[in-house]
């Protein structure tokens, strides 16, 4: 009988030729380029660009992804218009997921061209109705990142702070197999079509589990307060069993190489009203005391902790977090959509049954 894995740890469940992530080297492969030779050097739609390519129907290259995700902007916003006050009174990614489900299978704009357009169309428009502003239009002759902040703050945003946003995309854009990305590999098995599985995969992102660290690494930062109070702090929150937000992952053994990627992005926000500098003094003092403490196994920082200071740099709102990270993901989980449809294999796992059997009859 076959062995049981109840994580699904070690188990193949699919091949793809998307991402690669090796936890015991700490290096994440994208397509054949490791991630810190696209994070930071290449765009948004240059990378997505290498995702669809020969997955999805037409081919674009960076230039004419944007000027096509710039259209797919354009309709989304037409067709989420008159859905978005259904959304108010609802958590940031509850909206989302409403608006998501909204997109109608019958529309003829390229669905993983749409899905990818409108997340940032629908994450932008929310919160400013959370803040009692109206939505603001996309402008289709700009990059996915630049557009986003200015849909979301009403005002062009600094080069400098596109360009940040643009690398943390890049950085999250696709991560193996995932739970959100399993997720959608699994509803676009059953060809339920690209939004649907885009949905499932945001529902998946939802949880604490996977998409909602980031936040509680702020709230961490907040507790501590001023760098007098980390090592008290932190020994106080060791002893009590809690758990160091942003440091640890369920498959790199060493540091996660988006951390480091994301460290250079706060590097160049430092100054000014954040802090990134404080933010470095809890690091280091989580991991000397992280490596005293847990010595059987290594805790390293990840991807959390150093985004949680680049969103926070970047004046974004805690609550919209889980809906940025979509932002990026939704590019990985389209290509991931866009290869299990070619594959044409329903993903049909057994179960190994443990409760009672049947009685037989005396």
């Amino acid at each position: 009988m076959a062995a049981t894995s109840l994580g699904l740890d070690d188990v193949i469940a699919a091949e793809t030729t998307l991402s690669h992530v090796d936890g015991e080297a700490g290096r994440l492969i994208v397509r054949g380029f490791d991630l810190e030779e696209l994070a930071g050097r290449s765009s948004y739609e240059a990378v997505l660009a290498l995702l669809w390519d020969g997955l999805a129907p037409e081919r674009l290259d960076e230039r004419g992804l944007r000027a096509a995700l710039g259209q797919a902007r354009v309709r989304a916003f037409a067709l989420g218009q008159p859905l978005f006050g259904q959304a108010d009174g609802l958590s940031p990614v509850e909206g989302l997921r409403l608006l998501l489900s909204g997109l109608p299978d019958v529309e003829t704009t390229p669905h993983h061209l749409l899905a990818v357009g409108a997340v940032p169309v629908f994450a932008a428009a929310l919160d400013r109705r959370r803040r009692g502003q109206p939505p603001v239009g996309p402008d289709p002759m700009r990059g996915q990142s630049e557009d986003f902040l200015r849909m979301l703050r009403g005002t062009p945003a600094p080069a400098n702070e596109a360009q940040a946003l643009d690398t943390y995309l890049v950085t999250v854009m696709d991560h193996g197999l995932n739970a959100s990305t399993f997720t959608a590999r699994v509803i676009a098995s059953t060809r339920a079509g690209m939004f649907s599985a885009v949905v499932g995969a945001l529902c998946a992102l939802k949880g604490p589990l996977h998409g909602g660290a980031p936040g509680p690494v702020l709230d961490m930062l907040d507790a501590i307060g001023t760098p007098d109070n980390i090592e008290p702090w932190l020994d106080h929150a060791l002893d009590d069993g809690e758990r160091m937000m942003g440091f640890g992952h369920r498959v790199y053994r060493v540091r996660d190489p988006r951390a480091d990627v994301l460290k250079q992005v706060a590097l160049a926000l430092r100054g000014g009203d954040n802090r990134i500098r404080f933010a470095e003094q809890v690091e280091a003092a989580v991991l000397r005391l992280l490596a005293k403490r847990k010595q059987s196994r290594r805790l390293d920082t990840n991807v959390e902790f150093y985004t949680a200071l680049v969103l926070e740099a970047l004046a974004l709102p805690r609550e919209i977090f889980t809906n940025v990270f979509a932002l990026g993901r939704v590019g990985g989980w389209t290509a991931h959509v866009l290869e299990q449809t070619r594959s044409g294999r329903l993903i049909r796992p057994q179960s190994r049954y443990v409760g009672p059997l049947p009685r037989r009859a005396a």
